[in-house]
């Protein structure tokens, strides 16, 4: 079975295993796990922050930094497609007491003039903008990559507010290998920023929170307070830095895998679909000329011995990884002109 569900399905390689059972641990709500300790380390240096924080999960990342940074009753901005909003179960509202005020953005790209528009009056009938948060790359997008200037020119318009702002990089790393553009470069306009072990890295668990010093030290209050303290966690943790020592240049394979099924899908009958618009590793195509269901044409792609998930009735979404091959990717483009030509 070809699996282009997600990235999130990669298992560990034998090398990471290895490193996994190798591991050096210790208890890391004292403080005292080696592995982790490094992780966060070094996870801090690639985006240049003062420190960082291994959680459980991206959720967890984001969830935090959401409630670092506002007060119940408090709004944040956020793109209505964006995953804070959109799967993690409401947790805003229910963890942190937070409105949120989605706007539509172009694939997931919200513009300054959008943001400023939206940030509210200081006046006591509304609830104060307390953060901004972004995604790079934004996944309901298609993998799009915010493009620089425009997280600049938000920053500008954030700072003299006093807005903080917030980047949920699940797959950063992505987006840094594609445009060239260091993850430092990237998350130095946000006081906090996370990134995903377990996506494109290939790692089976774990999300990294980088900000100041003085933020992780609150943040690591909060990861107690939401239940994500975790004990010897280091054989989790040296998954993570086998990962950001040899998974990341390898992100370029699954670009190119992306951009092949989306060129395959070009000109099939009933499909939608812009290959210039897969700058990374995600897939978003439409079906609804094929007068078929989404789930019918998955469960029509399952019996060829493919998967993918639907983003609505008549979206699917594709996303290569690690853990299919170039011959895999073929096999798929034939399969997608089986089912679609049939």
């Amino acid at each position: 079975m070809i699996d282009l569900r997600s990235d999130t399905v990669t298992k560990p390689s034998p090398a990471m295993r290895e490193a996994m059972a190798q591991a050096e641990v210790g208890d890391d709500v004292f403080g005292e796990d080696p592995t982790v300790n490094r992780l966060q380390e070094v996870a801090a240096r690639l985006l240049g922050k003062e420190a960082a924080l291994f959680v459980p999960s991206g959720t967890m990342a984001n969830q935090l930094a959401v409630h670092l940074h506002t007060q119940p009753g408090d709004e944040m901005i956020v793109e209505a497609g964006a995953h804070v909003v959109r799967y993690e179960g409401g947790a805003a509202a229910a963890l942190s007491g937070v409105q949120t005020c989605w706007l539509s953005g172009s694939r997931g790209i919200l513009q300054p003039e959008q943001i400023e528009a939206a940030i509210r009056p200081p006046e006591y009938h509304n609830p104060p903008t307390s953060l901004i948060s972004l995604e790079n790359t934004h996944n309901r997008g298609g993998g799009s990559i915010y493009p620089l200037d425009t997280i600049v020119a938000i920053r500008k318009l954030a700072e003299p507010r006093g807005i903080p702002m917030h980047l949920d990089g699940a797959r950063l790393f992505n987006a840094v290998v594609a445009t060239r553009i260091t993850a430092a470069e990237y998350a130095r306009h946000f006081e906090t920023v996370s990134f995903c072990l377990s996506k494109g890295l290939g790692a089976p668990v774990g999300s990294l929170i980088c900000a100041d010093a003085e933020r992780i030290v609150k943040l690591r209050r909060l990861r107690k307070m939401f239940g994500g303290g975790m004990r010897q966690a280091g054989i989790l943790a040296a998954a993570g830095l086998y990962a950001l020592e040899h998974n990341i240049p390898r992100l370029a394979d699954d670009h190119l895998h992306a951009k092949q099924l989306a060129e395959a899908l070009v000109g099939l009958p009933g499909v939608r679909v812009n290959p210039q618009d897969v700058e990374t590793n995600i897939v978003v195509f439409d079906i609804r000329d094929t007068h078929r269901t989404a789930n019918e044409v998955l469960a029509q792609l399952k019996a060829e011995g493919l998967l993918l998930v639907a983003f609505d009735a008549t979206t699917l979404r594709a996303v290569t990884h690690l853990d299919v091959s170039g011959d895999q990717i073929e096999e798929a483009c034939a399969i997608f002109k089986k089912i679609f030509t049939t």
